[in-house]
């Protein structure tokens, strides 16, 4: 091999390096690009590596239920495109599939990401290391830091190939220079399959599947539609949606009030459950102990402590007061989304949220359905996402899988 490890690393005793055997054709097509040379050959000889006991260098294979090459590139992308936005617009690298972008190779134990620029070169024995180092590093001198101090740097290039960048982790060669900063290390000339990738077999690159929506249909849901109709082809309804073991008519009851009927309607449509993993509409129509007015008392009494303590920041009426706060779903920041019951006509009660870390604001301009859709197309139109194909796997609704949790 032109590039072997075992030059300047011993193979741990216990956990030795195991190779894989990989399609290098296929995993290539699959990512569009060749990959460096070294990488191929340390893969080949290898397979996944815990490096020096900090690193892991990861390649094309799969464990089930812990570790898929194609998912972790995905999840790694998707991480990295949020994370590039914190930069100046003019220094945003790009982020592979787009071309020349960052391609993920590795992390670290200090949850470090390790990548190519592969618009470096067309040459992929070329593309140098680019790392996003969790904890930043200062960039107007060494000092001690806060982790959240803006004068840190995340992102740093190193004119290094993965072999080089490798080699100066462990200052495996004398003649070597200095090693650029802030290269991590001097690290144990150790290697050795990762342990919680015992079993590691080949990956084998996921069958193209075809796209959900046409492209007529993703106009209508991401840019044209409306209503039920535009959220229901942006984000498909269960086929058996819950809403309780009750009726609206015992609900109505319960309350001493009907509710908007654009909530009936949304909510005959998807039933309760999670909307893309945030957004929680309760139950409306449970029965027993923990039914919706039950939720609805426990949320306002909690306010209304609140108010009592701080009336500047809790300013408004708390259900059943007149034109009191109702509330009926909340997000996993804390906060919570209701009607202000202003008069008799629900059709006609503004929609509020009460935010957990913000002042009350003035009622929302949205009615819910379009609010709803509103919130999903900003999902689905985010920049951390590859392509539409992809965005659209995560505007999501899952109902509740425990209909006795809250």
């Amino acid at each position: 091999m032109a590039f072997d490890v075992s030059a300047f690393t011993t193979a741990d005793a216990e956990h030795p390096p195991v190779p894989v055997a990989i399609d290098w054709e296929a995993v290539e097509r699959w990512l569009g690009v060749r990959l460096p040379d070294d990488y191929k050959e340390l893969a080949d000889g290898y397979g996944p590596l815990y490096f020096g006991d900090w690193i892991w260098v990861y390649v094309p294979c799969a464990v089930d239920g812990r570790f898929d090459y194609g998912e972790w590139l995905g999840r790694t992308h998707r991480e990295a495109r949020g994370k590039v936005q914190e930069l100046p617009e003019d220094e945003r690298p790009a982020v592979h599939p787009d071309p020349g972008g960052l391609l993920a190779w590795g992390e670290t134990r200090n949850t470090d990401v390790l990548f190519w620029d592969t618009s470096v070169s067309v040459d992929p024995n070329e593309w140098t290391v680019v790392v996003h180092h969790a904890d930043g590093i200062p960039h107007k001198g060494p000092r001690r830091v806060h982790p959240f101090d803006p004068d840190l740097m995340r992102w740093h290039h190193y004119e290094l190939t993965l072999g080089e960048y490798l080699r100066y982790t462990v200052r495996a060669e004398r003649e070597l220079p200095s090693p650029p900063r802030p290269v991590i290390g001097p690290l144990p000339g150790t290697v050795a399959r990762p342990a919680f990738l015992p079993d590691a077999r080949p990956w084998t690159p996921p069958v193209p599947v075809p796209p959900r929506l046409t492209g007529a249909e993703r106009r209508v849901a991401l840019e044209t539609g409306t209503g039920l109709d535009a959220l229901r082809l942006l984000t498909p309804p269960p086929a058996d949606p819950d809403l309780g073991g009750g009726t609206w008519q015992e609900l109505l009851e319960d309350l001493g009030t009907a509710l908007p009927s654009e909530y009936v309607a949304l909510m005959e449509l998807y039933g309760a459950g999670y909307w893309s993993g945030w957004l929680h509409f309760y139950s409306p129509l449970r029965t027993g102990e923990k039914r919706y007015i039950h939720q609805i008392e426990k949320v306002m009494d909690g306010y209304r402590q609140l108010r009592n303590g701080w009336p500047e920041k809790y300013p408004l009426a708390a259900w059943p007061e007149p034109g009191g706060f109702l509330p009926f779903a909340s997000n996993l920041d804390g906060d919570v989304l209701g009607w202000l019951t202003e008069g008799d006509d629900p059709d006609k009660w503004p929609l509020s949220l009460w935010p957990r870390h913000s002042d009350q604001g003035p009622p929302l301009e949205h009615g819910l359905i379009d609010a709803l859709l509103e919130l999903q197309r900003t999902i689905a139109t985010a920049r951390i996402f590859a392509t539409v194909d992809e965005a659209l796997e995560f505007v999501t609704f899952q109902p509740f899988d425990d209909i006795n949790s809250w």
